[in-house]
């Protein structure tokens, strides 16, 4: 499979590119920047396979006839228009998160996909942690009893306000679209098989530190059908360890730096370790994708999926009653 990577930033140069580069049914093929410069730094650093790989206008890398895919990680607002331009030139998409950045986008690029009967994967990577799969698979054969809660903490501090998901013409949420998507995929992955789905959403929002138009930290606490709750705390004000916690009727779970983009980290269970192999999520989510493709399955993370984090992310929105976030 001949794959584009749009969007040469910092996630697609040290996970993306490498993930392919290292899957066997895989070619590194083409890329699209803002950049001629930088797309070209992009293609030698990488040694793109494609005759032409360096691109900058998107129905020029479409039309390549050798070009089976492409993965997005560009701007969150960028998603729609992107993957409805893949669909519609035959190319399948692994979308780095969120999804889009409002419903009518998410439902426009699940038609354009159905249409033109190509396989759109969402990029949560941290279903790929090896860690985190063993630990999911317990917890699901009964290894600390009925879950009745989990928490989520994941921040970073932002040397200022340049970010570009701090602006409102490149994206929605900050901390938000950064950390709480993955925070919420992976409550969702580990509660809907047997808490039901989210009936209630609530949420607290700060914007004290960079006055930002988006969320810099973020509160989300989750209510499910079974009568369980979750919450997630995220943020780009201040620096801090991951951490998520599971609690059950008979036990509990701590996974400490266990989200990030290394797929290590530790996990205890009653207070004792919990081993497990560390293995690249990327290379493993990339895989998931290729084989969805191959074998005309549904990915790990559907388009259905994403909407629904996506929709999420929008009560949350409207749970924090900050103004701003209601234009689109």
């Amino acid at each position: 499979m001949n794959i584009a990577i749009l969007g040469p930033g910092g996630i697609a140069d040290d996970q993306h590119a490498p993930a392919v580069i290292a899957h066997p049914d895989a070619t590194l093929w083409s890329v699209l920047s803002r950049s001629q410069d930088r797309a070209m730094e992009f293609a030698n650093r990488h040694s793109l396979a494609a005759p032409s790989p360096a691109h900058t206008d998107l129905d020029s890398l479409l039309k390549d006839p050798d070009l089976d895919a492409v993965i997005i990680a560009t701007p969150d607002r960028l998603h729609a228009s992107q993957v409805i331009a893949a669909a519609k030139a035959a190319k399948h998409v692994l979308l780095e998160k969120p999804m889009a950045t409002s419903l009518p986008e998410c439902d426009e690029m699940i038609v354009a996909c159905n249409q033109a009967n190509v396989t759109l994967a969402m990029g949560y990577h941290l279903r790929w942690h090896a860690g985190h799969r063993r630990i999911r698979n317990a917890v699901a054969n009964g290894l600390i009893g009925a879950i009745r809660h989990m928490r989520l903490h994941w921040t970073f501090a932002a040397p200022d306000d340049t970010n570009w998901r701090s602006s409102t013409e490149t994206g929605r949420w900050w901390a938000l679209a950064a950390n709480g998507t993955h925070c919420l995929d992976i409550i969702r992955w580990f509660m809907l098989p047997t808490q039901g789905e989210i009936t209630d959403v609530r949420c607290l929002v700060s914007r004290a530190k960079f006055g930002s138009p988006h969320d810099e930290t973020s509160i989300v606490l989750l209510h499910f059908e079974s009568g369980a709750t979750a919450e997630f705390s995220v943020s780009v004000q201040f620096a801090s360890e991951s951490r998520i916690e599971l609690y059950g009727d008979n036990g509990n779970v701590q996974m400490e730096g266990t989200m990030g983009r290394h797929g290590a980290g530790e996990i205890q269970v009653n207070g004792q370790p919990f081993a497990y192999e560390v293995a690249n999520p990327f290379l493993l989510e990339l895989d998931d994708f290729i084989t969805a493709v191959q074998e005309k399955r549904t990915p790990e993370v559907s388009m259905q999926e994403g909407r629904n984090n996506v929709a999420t992310l929008l009560q949350a929105i409207e749970a924090s009653g900050v103004d701003s976030y209601h234009s689109a």
